[in-house]
């Protein structure tokens, strides 16, 4: 298992200081979010501070750009990092792609298998001087001349990872993706019985194995230094898990607990602007179930106890500051 970082930058020149000290840390990966700035303006500056750590986002947005448009991107980011990205895409949720970007939204699993395939057919056409020749349900590339083509890079495989909560999503990150993003969002039995069997039936269709495959989980991870400040994050992941169990899109995560009314109270809540009440229907149990607990010299140790043998890839949920404390999640993840 490798462990990683992730970041929330509040602008996106902080991405290269922190991404050089996630190397220094002896951190494998460094992962951008797309929340409020560009996923990829920040990796081009992370890339200019390192020379190691890997580098990903977590996620970029499939469908607000078209495949050609993410295949420029990631192409030329791979060649300024020599061979570091990680291209990690999500769907989004319908409100934001049809009402934040005014994008038309379409069926999101098999538009995600098809934003791969035509991405690689992009690449493909760079790298092979070959014919660019894609059509399927939702888009159709057959024009590149040589004029607006790149060329070849010395590291044409970029692993493509897709974010995936429900067996759809899970079914086409293997048959088509190199990894799956697992959302913050799950458990180790949601993961067992949901995740791991939808992901091998894609694998299997594709005749592909699992080896070749890499799961990465965002874990929510309550750490501190003191027994309160563990409790204090523990309380704040009770008010994210409210939040993200009020979606719709994660009610199968509580269904398998038998917590389905749970997410029904919260759905409700949340229609009504009731953010406030919310975190109380998220009971200890449940809170239990996913969140992992320790401090800084024991977190890391923990995080490899629950989830070794299940996730190929590990980061902590609470964004990598570049605080110092931060080197003890590593040795003792390590250890």
């Amino acid at each position: 298992m490798k462990i990683d970082a992730e970041v929330a930058v509040s602008a996106p020149v902080e991405a290269a200081e922190l991404a050089k000290k996630a190397e220094a840390f002896g951190f494998d990966c460094f992962w951008v979010n797309e929340t409020k700035h560009d996923p990829f303006v920040q990796l081009a500056l992370a890339a200019s501070s390192t020379t190691r750590i890997g580098l990903g986002t977590s996620i970029a947005l499939a469908f607000t750009r078209s495949p050609t448009t993410l295949a420029y991107t990631a192409w030329d980011l791979q060649s300024v990092s020599q061979g570091r990205l990680i291209l990690g895409l999500g769907s989004q949720v319908k409100g934001h792609v049809e009402r934040r970007f005014g994008m038309k939204w379409e069926p999101p699993a098999p538009k995600m298998k098809e934003v791969i395939l035509a991405v690689r057919s992009v690449w493909g056409a760079w790298q092979d001087s070959a014919k660019l020749d894609f059509e399927g349900r939702f888009f159709r590339l057959d024009l590149m001349t040589p004029f607006f083509s790149p060329g070849p890079i010395d590291h044409p495989k970029i692993p493509v990872y897709v974010a995936g909560v429900n067996e759809g999503m899970c079914k086409v990150a293997g048959a088509a993706a190199d990894g799956l993003h697992v959302h913050p969002l799950h458990t180790v039995r949601y993961l067992r019985e949901v995740v791991a069997p939808a992901v091998r039936v894609g694998l299997a269709g594709a005749g592909r194995k699992e080896e070749d495959f890499t799961v990465a989980a965002s874990v929510f991870a309550a750490v501190g230094e003191t027994s309160q400040e563990i409790e204090n994050v523990k309380e704040a992941y009770r008010e994210q898990i409210a939040f993200y169990a009020s979606t719709r899109t994660y009610r199968k995560v509580m269904e398998l607990h038998g917590w389905g009314d749970v997410c029904d109270r919260l759905h409700a809540l949340s229609g009504k602007g009731e953010w406030k009440e919310m975190a109380s229907e998220i009971t200890d149990e449940i809170l239990d179930e996913f969140v992992v607990e320790g401090s800084w010299g024991e977190i890391g140790r923990a995080v490899v106890k629950r989830y070794g043998g299940l996730v190929d890839r590990a980061r902590l949920y609470l964004p990598f500051d570049g605080d110092e404390k931060w080197k003890g999640l590593v040795a003792g993840f390590r250890a």
